[in-house]
């Protein structure tokens, strides 16, 4: 009967018990005297954790009953207590581990106080019946050594408060194990696993005679017994049903957020080290995609939230679900017992709770990239990658970054530098660092190369990548491959687009090669179909810079005359954040005439903020006919400071300038077209190291600008200059460029039937030059054929677009297409829309 201190009424209380795994056979192995000391600082460790958390211990002799008022206060107790016990047996020099079971269960029970008297003849001060006791002892029994498990009822008030256990809440492993059934309860019961990685088991509670799964009939024995015989007839297909699968919906090339790696060490080396060797090692499988740092940064801006916020569990997951990544991996590195351990939890971002988490020990902090190395070999096996795939993938960290934690930690603050305050010789300066410390770090070659040629420094992104492809044994074969056809990109074309297409069946999530590919289907071949559709495909919400690819979008949209709807992704990219880019957006509509809104996009845009300038301007103003203006902008570019251009450039502005003079009619047009062929003369080797058809295709406009002014001589010196040339063998644009050349000679020469033989299939091709429309309007007219004429008149006024978008090596048509297209709509002979 209870005393007269018992509620009337049940209270909910959390109750949490615990029992010493094999209490008994520990005191005999230690003995009397040593067992006693044990339990005494065993009895010390309980009475901490009671004040520290809050709790009220009920009973003890193996174990302990306690109740609390809040469940994250029991569970908070539990695990404190594992890790006690664990610290508790080194002390004493016990090999074995000590280990507890433990459950944790909510629910109603009576209590009452016991009298003086009674508990001066031994009874407890306080009693707790009810039936939650019991249930929490079937929960404490099922448990494996060292494991902590729930109820249905514990588990989510406790995984709700787990925030206010800090960052070790974070790292907790929740695991369901479904419905059980216990002996004399009669209703099923979900359990829950808590526990934290290296230290619980994590697993299934194995059956007892007093806890069972609630399996379904289909699973019981006979039922099983029957299904082994089918599974037996479909032998053939076993492999592929017992295929292991993963715990979250995850297929091939599905993507994953890397949140912040959490440093636990103390080790600052290990700060941005370790995560950049994380995203290195993970990156290298074809099976798991992994969200760039610089998309994260993207979103995080996106957010409102500054781009060098921690990424947790919380943050990293509403990342995950707005660029639709399947789930969220969280590092850590923390020393346990004396070693180095590399973790990481699997977080599914709806829920935000752990699916499962993977680890590896080793000896020092030199033990860290061996470590990385095996957590993401086991998480790529977790995530359904087959594990010959990951075996035959996997390169060691060592060998695809550095040995180096120093040199790994320089070059991961060099990519963040590289990616927020863009200081190019700061970012340098820690590349080179990196690479003093590593002579052999062929990637941070590779990042070199990537920054320069991001600053336009073509000549040395070129140096940089053949300096990492000297180190091949240093780079994975993704990374290989991916330099490999970043130096092809300047070679000959056909090659170039066959090892794209050969890469991208590989690896075809990678958003950079795609983007560059669509970017070389305009400079090579003016393919504005192909363009559109590369570009299209790296609009995906997981790819970084998508605005600027949409940039390049609208562009391959002017160039098919779309004018609406390239005006609506201009205006999409730069709402979007991306105003680097200005000129195409106006080209819009200087190609619909309306050249007062061309002028206030172009100035609103990053480019353009000091007006039209450099070749921008000459071809702005060949196109609205003023020549003075067109003059002056072509003298500048010339007049620029030697260092400040390259060659290249230099010899743009040498074109700039004969262009003017040519299609203004000008008396010294001769005379300055033959100073561009003695200039190309003078840089061709320096031009040509770089930009191999660049030369050729210099001295094929020569020659356009030659025939324009109708000089003979000058068309004939521009293509012997090219004569057996193999950049005009093996590229398209210079293919068709000497065809127009020599079109026009054979016109000049009065053989007007021959140049139309000449561009006839040409002209009826989609990625034909604008030139050769105009050469075939010219030889057209010669022959008498005016209607025939007319017609390709009526293209060049109706697809400027097209000639303000048309690419090659070095830009220099545009000068050209800009006087064509607007002669012919000064003319008469077409419409400015389309």
């Amino acid at each position: 009967m209870p005393e007269e201190g018992a509620h009337a009424t049940p209270q909910v209380r959390t109750l949490l018990l615990t029992d010493l795994v094999d209490s008994t056979g520990l005191v005999e192995r230690l003995g009397d005297k040593p067992a006693a000391e044990l339990f005494r600082a065993h009895d010390r460790l309980v009475l901490a954790l009671q004040q520290r958390w809050r709790g009220r211990l009920i009973d003890r002799s193996d174990g302990l009953l306690l109740i609390f008022e809040r469940p994250i206060d029991g569970l908070a107790f539990a695990l404190d207590y594992a890790r006690g016990l664990r610290e508790l047996g080194r002390e004493q020099g016990i090999r074995q581990p000590l280990l507890a079971r433990a459950g944790l269960h909510v629910g109603e029970v009576l209590l009452w106080e016991n009298s003086a008297d009674a508990v001066q003849l031994g009874a407890k001060s306080l009693e707790v019946e009810g039936l939650a006791k019991p249930l929490a002892g079937r929960l404490m029994a099922l448990a494996r050594p060292g494991q902590i498990l729930l109820s249905a009822t514990a588990e989510p008030l406790a995984h709700r408060a787990a925030r206010e256990l800090g960052e070790r809440g974070e790292l907790l492993v929740w695991k369901p194990y479904g419905r059980w059934r216990f002996k004399g309860i009669p209703e099923a019961q979900e359990i829950f696993e808590v526990g934290e990685a290296g230290l619980a088991p994590l697993r299934m509670p194995a059956h007892t005679p007093k806890a069972w799964r609630d399996l379904p009939l289909w699973r019981r024995p006979v039922a099983l017994a029957a299904e082994a015989m089918m599974v037996a007839a479909l032998a053939f297909g076993g492999w592929f049903l017992a295929r292991p699968q993963p715990a979250i919906a995850f297929a091939e090339r599905d993507w994953v957020v890397v949140g912040d790696l959490r440093n636990l060490t103390g080790d600052a080396r290990l700060d941005d080290s370790l995560e950049q060797a994380f995203r290195i090692s993970l990156e290298q499988s074809r099976h798991v995609n992994v969200l760039s740092d610089l998309r994260v940064r993207e979103t995080l801006g996106n957010m409102q939230r500054k781009p060098d916020t921690a990424v947790d569990r919380t943050l990293g997951s509403e990342i995950a679900l707005r660029d639709g990544a399947r789930a969220l991996l969280l590092p850590t590195v923390a020393e346990v017992g004396g070693r180095l351990r590399v973790s990481a939890e699997v977080v599914d971002p709806r829920t935000q709770t752990t699916v499962y988490a993977v680890m590896a020990d080793g000896r020092g902090i030199e033990s860290a990239l061996g470590s990385i190395d095996n957590v993401t070999d086991q998480l790529r096996g977790k995530l359904g990658e087959a594990m010959q795939n990951v075996q035959k993938t996997s390169v060691p960290l060592p060998n695809v970054a550095t040995p180096s934690l120093d040199a790994l930690k320089a070059f991961a603050v060099a990519r963040k530098v590289t990616m927020t305050t863009r200081d190019r010789e700061q970012a340098l300066g820690l590349y080179r660092r990196a690479l003093q410390l590593d002579p052999q770090f062929a990637l941070a070659h590779a990042d070199m190369a990537d920054l320069y040629s991001g600053l336009g420094e073509v000549a040395a992104a070129t140096a940089e990548r053949a300096k990492a492809l000297a180190l091949p044994q240093r780079l994975s074969p993704q990374e290989r491959a991916r330099i490999e056809l970043l130096q092809q990109q300047h070679a000959v074309p056909a090659v170039y687009f066959r090892q794209a297409q050969e890469y991208l069946a590989l690896y075809p999530d990678d958003a950079r090669t795609l983007g560059r590919l669509a970017t070389n289907q305009w400079h090579q071949r003016n393919d504005f179909h192909a363009m559109e559709q590369l570009y299209r495909r790296t609009m995906k919400p997981q790819y970084a810079r998508v605005e600027v690819s949409r940039y390049g979008l609208a562009i391959a949209l002017l160039g098919q005359e779309r004018y609406a709807e390239a005006a609506v992704e201009f205006q999409r990219s730069r709402q979007g954040g991306f105003s680097g880019g200005g000129e195409y957006y106006a080209r819009v509509f200087d190609a619909q005439g309306q050249h007062a809104q061309a002028d206030k996009v172009y100035l609103e845009s990053t480019a353009g903020r000091n007006g039209w300038q450099g070749d921008a301007a000459v071809v702005t103003w060949i196109d609205r006919g003023q020549w003075q203006a067109a003059a002056a902008a072509a003298t500048a570019m010339a007049q620029l400071p030697q260092g400040d251009v390259d060659a290249l450039d230099r010899l743009r502005a040498q074109a700039a300038v004969a262009s003017v003079d040519v299609l203004s009619g000008q008396a010294s047009a001769a005379v300055a077209v033959r100073g561009l062929l003695a200039r190309v003369a003078t840089g061709q080797a320096e031009v040509d190291a770089v930009y191999p058809p660049a030369s050729s295709e210099l001295r094929l406009y020569a020659g356009l600008l030659a025939a324009w002014h109708g000089d003979a001589a000058l068309v004939a010196e521009a293509l012997q200059a090219v004569s057996g040339s193999a950049a005009v063998r093996d590229y398209p644009t210079l293919a068709q460029l000497q065809q127009v050349v020599l079109a026009e000679q054979e016109r000049i020469a009065g053989k007007p039937a021959a140049a139309v033989a000449r561009l006839r299939l040409l002209a009826g091709r989609d990625d034909a030059l604008v030139a050769v429309h105009w050469a075939m309007q010219r030889a057209q007219q010669a022959t008498g054929d005016t209607g025939a004429a007319a017609v390709q008149a009526r293209w060049l006024a109706t697809h400027r677009g097209r000639a303000f978008a048309e690419s090659t090596t070095t830009d220099v048509l545009r000068f050209f297409n800009a006087a064509a297209a607007a002669q012919a709509l000064r003319a008469g002979d077409g419409t400015v829309t389309r």
